[in-house]
């Protein structure tokens, strides 16, 4: 099955070799490893309210307007409990830097 090369977001699950601006940032503006830059800038998460859920949904919705198969939908939503933002104790929180 389709798997992405290299790191992808921990948040979103989008493989973090796409990301145009080259990753979220640290407060100090330093990249964050971790993360994409539509999911993290300067140290805090742009949507941190954002449930797993309402993840789930942005994410299924981004691979349909990508025109992607409906199973790749699937496969890309059941990742996204298991990626660090949503499975660390303290979901929601930006990730010490």
């Amino acid at each position: 099955m389709f798997q992405p090369k290299g790191a992808i977001c921990q948040s979103c699950g989008m493989p973090l070799s796409r990301d145009k601006r080259g990753g979220g940032t640290n407060a100090d503006g330093s990249v964050n490893p971790d993360y994409c830059s539509n999911c993290f800038h300067a140290g805090a998460f742009l949507e941190p309210k954002l449930t797993v859920a309402d993840m789930q949904q942005k994410v299924r919705h981004e691979v349909k307007e990508m025109h992607l198969p409906g199973f790749m939908a699937t496969k890309f939503v059941k990742q996204i409990p298991t990626l660090k933002r949503w499975r660390d104790a303290t979901a929601g929180e930006p990730p010490a830097t």
